[in-house]
């Protein structure tokens, strides 16, 4: 029951921090132009209730920027985004906390941890970067989930440009292999109505807000310095990543 009313409690604050997203999304001057560009079944669930959710956006914007971004530093920085945004977007409730080898998900304390993860992986070539992170464990993962099977990753891929001064960039939030203990604990109905459905939302409003360009710094600074030569390559388009976690 105590893990029931700490996931409700986290679906709570998620929506209604939404709201706050909201408007400090539209806050702010914009570089790029983002539309949303989901994948037709964006969201499903197999037979065994794994979940593979994809949210995608198209970035126009200028080739410099685009040529400026196209580092590991900034491929770091993407990463840091996602979580601030989901921080900001759901007014502190929901926190990410930095350990040398793990990520923490939290409603607002340490104890609370909704989804623990191992510490990302980068991958990067001249055409696309991706951060990956192994779902660990956590409140919202159900039994079946846990031990790194499952991920969250951002795929950043340079498409062809609609003009030699404009660049263009697609963007992806994927979760794959996610075992959720919501859909378990409940009913599948409700998790797809309430922790899907958000986290849809949430998602979207991040990849909108990447029109503003605004990357935060990263709070561990790994790449500061190599270039993407010293970067792992990322996979062939539509393979999906090695059981084995990447050095990096």
């Amino acid at each position: 029951m105590a893990a029931a009313a700490t996931i409700l409690a986290a679906v709570l604050g998620l929506a209604l921090g939404w709201f706050a997203g909201v408007r400090w999304l539209h806050n702010g001057r914009t570089i790029a132009r983002a539309v949303i560009a989901d994948p037709e079944e964006h969201t499903t669930m197999d037979a065994d209730g794994a979940v593979r959710s994809i949210q995608g956006a198209d970035l126009t914007l200028p080739v410099d920027a685009l040529d400026e971004i196209w580092t590991p530093m900034h491929l770091e920085r993407l990463a840091r985004t996602y979580w601030r945004f989901l921080s900001r977007c759901t007014l502190g409730f929901i926190r990410v906390l930095y350990d040398e080898d793990e990520r923490r998900v939290v409603l607002l304390l340490r104890p609370l941890t909704l989804l623990r993860f191992q510490a990302p992986e980068y991958e990067m070539d001249d055409r696309r970067g991706i951060v990956r992170w192994r779902i660990e464990d956590g409140v919202l993962v159900s039994a079946a989930g846990r031990g790194g099977d499952g991920y969250l990753e951002i795929d950043a891929q340079r498409r062809e440009a609609p003009g030699a001064r404009t660049g263009r960039l697609h963007v992806e939030v994927e979760v794959a292999n996610f075992y959720p203990s919501l859909a378990s604990a409940v009913t599948k109905w409700f998790y797809a109505n309430t922790q899907s459905r958000i986290h849809v939302i949430v998602t979207h409003g991040f990849l909108r807000s990447l029109a503003r360009l605004d990357l935060a710094e990263s709070r561990v600074g790994r790449y500061a310095g190599p270039s993407r030569d010293d970067v792992p390559d990322p996979p062939p388009p539509g393979a999906k990543p090695s059981r084995e976690r990447i050095a990096t």
